[in-house]
Parts: C-alpha cells; sequence; structure tokens
C-alpha cells in the first residue's frame, strides 16, 4: 500500500482517538484560562452563562445548515433532553466553576479524572459495562478504580511541600488566593465531585438521547439552547448585581470566548460523536489527560505552586530531598 494512503488509514481508523486528545487538551486550557477569570472577580454563575450563550451562537449556523433533516422531537423526548442539559451542562458546569474558586487548576484536573471511574461504576449499575474479575482485562479495570479514588483521596488530604521549578521563588496571586481559602479546602472538592457525578450521568445518559435524536450538531445546540436559559436564569436567581454582567477587552473576554468556541462548541459536539462512536466509557478514559497538561502548564504558565502531594504515586520509592529548604503549611 502507498505509505500516504496508508498514513491516511491510520489516521481515519483512530479519529475517535484523536477527537479525544484535542478535547482533553481544550479542556487544559479552559481549567486554566477560567481559573485566572474567576481569580479576576467574575461570577461562576454568570461566567456558565455566558460561555452557555455564545456556544449556541457559534453553533446554531453550522447546525442549520449541514443537518437540515429534521428529526421529530416529541414533548417527552423534549422533556429528557431539558432534564440532561439541567444535568450535564448547567448544574454539573456551575457546581464546577464555583468550586473552581477554592481549588487550583491542576487539582480540578485530578478530581476530574475521576470521570473515567464514576462513569464506569455508574455504567455497572445500569448493566452497561460488565467486569469478569477472572481475566486480566477485569483484574485492570478494578485496579485502575481502586489506584484512581486512592489517588484523588492522597490529593484531596494531603498536599506536603512545594515543589520548586527552577527554583522559582516568586509569589503567585492564584497561590494567594488559595491560602486565604485554605479554611475551605473540604467545598471545593466536594462540590467538584458533585459536578464529577453529574457529569458521568450525562455522558451515559447521552448515549440512549442519541439513539432517538441522530442529529448530533442539533442536539448539541439544543441542549446548549435550554442550558443557556437554564444558566441565566440561575445566575439571575443568585447574582443580581449588574456589575457581574459587565464584560471588558480582557481575561474575562477572552476565557468565555475559548470555552464558548473551543470547549462548549466544538468539543461537546465531537464527545457527542465519539459517544456515538466508542460509548460513554471510552470517552471517559481520556479525562486524566487534561490532569498531566494542566500540572505542567499551570506551573509555568500560570506560576502556580505545585506540591509533592499531587506527585506522590509518581515518586513512590524515592528519597526526600531537604526538608529545610521547602516550604510547608
Amino acid at each position: 500500500m502507498n505509505p500516504c494512503k496508508a498514513f491516511i488509514v491510520a489516521i481515519n481508523n483512530q479519529k475517535a482517538c484523536l477527537a479525544m486528545v484535542f478535547i482533553q487538551l481544550t479542556y487544559a486550557g479552559m481549567v486554566m484560562l477560567s481559573k485566572v477569570a474567576l481569580k479576576d472577580g467574575m461570577s461562576p454563575l454568570v461566567f456558565v452563562a455566558y460561555r452557555q450563550t455564545i456556544a449556541v451562537i457559534v453553533l446554531a449556523p453550522f447546525a442549520f445548515a449541514l443537518e437540515r433533516e429534521k428529526v421529530p422531537l416529541s414533548f417527552y423526548n423534549f422533556c429528557k433532553i431539558f432534564l440532561l442539559a439541567l444535568c450535564g451542562l448547567t448544574l454539573s458546569m456551575d457546581l464546577y466553576y464555583f468550586s473552581l474558586r477554592f481549588t487550583s487548576a491542576t487539582f480540578a484536573s485530578t478530581i476530574l479524572s475521576l470521570i473515567p471511574v464514576v462513569t464506569f461504576i455508574l455504567s455497572i449499575f445500569l448493566r452497561m459495562e460488565s467486569v469478569d474479575c477472572s481475566t486480566i482485562y477485569g483484574q485492570c479495570k478494578i485496579g485502575g478504580v481502586v489506584l484512581s479514588v486512592g489517588g484523588t483521596l492522597v490529593l484531596s488530604l494531603y498536599r506536603g511541600p512545594a515543589l520548586k521549578f527552577f527554583n522559582y521563588r516568586g509569589t503567585s496571586l492564584i497561590h494567594h488566593i488559595e491560602e486565604q481559602n485554605r479554611n475551605r479546602f473540604i467545598e471545593g472538592p466536594v462540590l467538584m465531585f458533585i459536578s464529577v457525578i453529574a457529569w458521568s450521568i450525562w455522558l451515559i445518559l447521552q448515549a440512549e438521547m442519541i439513539k432517538i435524536y441522530p442529529n448530533k450538531l442539533r442536539f448539541t445546540t439544543l441542549q446548549g439552547s435550554l442550558s443557556a436559559v437554564q444558566s441565566f436564569i440561575t445566575a439571575v436567581a443568585f447574582d443580581r448585581k449588574l456589575s457581574s454582567w459587565r464584560l471588558g477587552w480582557d481575561i474575562q473576554l477572552l476565557s468565555l470566548v475559548y470555552c464558548g468556541v473551543f470547549v462548549t462548541g466544538i468539543s461537546y459536539g465531537l464527545q457527542i460523536w465519539c459517544v456515538d462512536k466508542k460509548g460513554p466509557f471510552y470517552v471517559a478514559m481520556f479525562s486524566p489527560l487534561s490532569l498531566f497538561v494542566t500540572a505542567i502548564f499551570s506551573g509555568f504558565v500560570l506560576a502556580e505552586l505545585l506540591y509533592t502531594g499531587r506527585f506522590i504515586l509518581c515518586n513512590m520509592g524515592k528519597k526526600e530531598g531537604n526538608k529545610s529548604s521547602q516550604d510547608k503549611y
């Protein structure tokens, strides 16, 4: 076979994998930009409302231009999509962004790495996945669940000394905010874990809804539209200050455009396609990739302090360095 043709065939066979890598890279960018926008004083609820609106504006023209064939939608199925949007897009993101104020970008990605575990457990209860403990494949599944849960517990309860990249000892604004909110260190992980549960339920239920409403772009646009309405109602109900809704040409607007176009718009559409092709568990398995990217870039780009607790699983067996030269709580 011609090398070029073989390369094209290989790319076609790995479309879902490449799509998921792209999605996780965009998620890593989302975590970092969102963290900066919230640190800059933006309301989490307002952020979600604007983000969903931007995504709908971007997606709607493509949905109506590329998918002209209309699929009938009963009121019952519309209500199911409404609840799906409420659970996976509105509730999950409101909780996620609210809790992001009390955690670091790296820790936020760490909690998101539990998505495969939660999705897997829920899939077992719903009889969408099965585990045979007598096989190596089944044992690997169970081992992965135990490692993920154990690692997240370590990261939640233990930080340890800070890691210094290139002996960088400057003061991070994000780190300063984390120190101010240290007394709320439980609230952030708990709310974010609830967000993960809502997101996992959304992933699983999407697989069933796509069979009922196969127009993926229209499906994504409809969910985004419903979520935008839900998010605006929630934001107005809990944050009535007009100043919270003002936008300027700053990092807040950049973060909103990025999240609306690349995350909610493009990535969610790709994710629905991947769920249809490979299933919800396949999509969830890629979640830890964003953790690695976020950990690297948050340390160098955001000057966010990283702690040995976040690398303890990667450094087992290594001797502890000179403690006197490291900062502790």
